[in-house]
Order: structure tokens, then C-alpha cells, then sequence
């Protein structure tokens, strides 16, 4: 199957979206024809070819009408199904919002006080990985705490992406953490947690891809088990809200970080979630 994806902006919203709705079908073998930058009648017949010569689905987020009109021209000539994707969100928006949409191309990636606030989250984030720079970590949104595998890295940047500064800092058992991070109060700190049996099979195979000796504490059951408790305890003593990413991807575990910071900006208690982990 070819797939023929045409914007008139950079094409990441388009892809995205590709992207997530490939992800349903198993086995799917798609060949993926990109076209970004179609602004212009002259730029539009220059692919029609390829359409030809490659039939397939056509998606498009194309704003001017004039462009948008002749692509499903061509495409009803060449009997070629074509999706505007963005259609049915932006009418219910207009409904709901009273107003029409801006047919500008790209609007959406224009460099608004919120792509700073973004930039600035990432640079945070990388700069305070891994418990360095703790000296700074009032001005982070999110502190995210847990024993070594726990995905605190790739999570603090998936949230860095999403606009919030965010620290991590491993819990070690040998190595208490500084007492700066029981004194914090501007950020949420969120203990990581995961099932002992699934965190020894993840660093077994994190010393394989390193070559390294795999019979050593790190990944020896009774000293596992007993790390994750004392790191359960310490998220119990100090009221921390707890995620359990065993069974999570980055993004849910992301996304349970998120929601758990905004009952506490709406003033809820986010440890309040039951006796387990979230």
C-alpha cells in the first residue's frame, strides 16, 4: 500500500497522526510518499505524477482552498481516496468556539511564548538529569524518584517535551539522596516504582548490551526486592505520590505525571489516589 501524505506546513502534525493510526494494524506494509511545503498550484502539480505512477491513500492538511480544491481534483481523476485529517476537529472547534479558523499553513508551530517555555523545560531537564544540579531543583515542575531502570531519564524528557522542567534522581540504597529533596515545595515529587521480577529481567538485560557480568547485587532477587521496598518506603514517609510504570509505556507514565501535577494546582491532594501506586 502506498501513502501519500501532503502538507502545506513542516508535515509533523501529519505524521504524527499516520504514525498513530499505522500503529493499529499489525504487519501493515505501507510505503510512505511525504510531500511537506505544498503551497502553491505549481508545487502541487509537481507530485500529481507520483500520485499517478503510486496509487494509494492520499492524507493532507492543506489550508488554501485553491491548493486543497485542485489536490482532490486530481485525486478524484486518478480515483484516489483522499482525508483532509484536521477537518472534523476544526469544525467541532468552530462550533463550540463560535469563530472560524485561521487558514494560515503552519500556525501551529509559529514560535509562541509556549515553544520558548518548551526549549527552556529541555534544556532544564537535560541539565538536571540523574540527580545532578539538585542546587536547582525548586525551579522544576516535576522531581521524578525511583531505583535505578525505573525510565526516569526518557520520562523527564518526554515531560521536558511537553513543557515542564524536570529533574530525576536515583534512589540508592548505599547512597541516601540529598536532604534537599526533602525540603522541596514547589515541584511534585513522584516516586517510580516498578515489580522487583520485571527490574531484575531490565538490568539483566541492560549488563548483557554492555558486556557485563550479569551475577552481581544489581540484579541478584533479595537485594532487588529490598531496594524497591526501601524506595517505597521513603515515597510513604514523605507523602509522595507513586506511579507503577511495570506495566506503562513512557508515555502513560507521562501522562500519570501530568495529571497527578494538576490535582495539585487544582488544589487536590495527588498522593490521595488510594493505598497503591497510580
Amino acid at each position: 500500500m502506498h501513502l501519500h501524505l501532503v502538507s502545506d506546513s513542516t508535515g509533523e502534525t501529519l505524521e504524527m497522526i499516520a504514525k498513530a493510526a499505522l500503529a493499529q494494524f499489525e504487519d501493515a506494509q505501507v510505503t510512505r510518499h511525504f510531500w511537506p511545503m505544498v503551497r502553491s498550484r505549481q508545487h502541487l502539480d509537481r507530485i500529481v505524477p507520483d500520485l499517478a505512477d503510486n496509487p494509494g491513500l492520499v492524507m493532507f492538511t492543506l489550508v488554501n482552498t485553491e491548493t486543497r480544491a485542485r489536490l482532490e481534483d486530481h485525486c478524484r481523476q486518478l480515483g484516489l481516496p483522499a482525508v483532509p485529517v484536521l477537518d472534523a476537529v476544526t469544525e467541532a472547534l468552530e462550533a463550540q468556539l463560535g469563530q472560524e479558523a485561521h487558514g494560515r499553513p503552519g500556525r501551529q508551530h509559529l514560535m509562541d511564548e509556549a515553544y520558548f517555555d518548551r526549549v527552556e523545560a529541555i534544556q532544564f531537564t537535560i541539565a538536571h538529569d540523574d540527580g545532578v544540579g539538585w542546587e536547582n531543583w525548586e525551579q522544576a515542575d516535576i522531581v521524578l524518584a525511583g531505583v535505578s531502570r525505573t525510565s526516569k531519564t526518557p520520562t523527564s524528557i518526554y515531560l521536558a517535551n511537553r513543557g515542564y522542567k524536570t529533574a530525576n534522581i536515583p534512589i540508592v540504597v548505599e547512597s541516601p539522596p540529598p536532604d534537599a529533596l526533602f525540603r522541596l515545595r514547589r515541584p511534585l515529587v513522584i516516586g517510580l516504582t516498578t515489580a522487583p521480577q520485571r527490574l531484575v529481567q531490565i538490568r539483566r538485560n541492560r549488563l548483557l548490551s554492555l558486556h557485563e557480568d550479569t551475577e552481581t547485587a544489581y540484579v541478584d532477587d533479595d537485594s532487588v526486592q529490598e531496594e524497591v521496598k526501601y524506595a517505597r518506603r521513603m515515597f510513604a514517609d514523605n507523602g509522595w505520590p507513586v506511579i507503577d510504570v511495570t506495566r506503562r509505556s513512557i508515555e502513560e507514565t507521562a501522562a500519570a505525571a501530568i495529571r497527578l501535577l494538576n490535582q495539585r494546582r487544582e488544589g487536590e491532594d495527588p498522593s490521595a489516589t488510594g493505598l497503591g501506586p497510580v
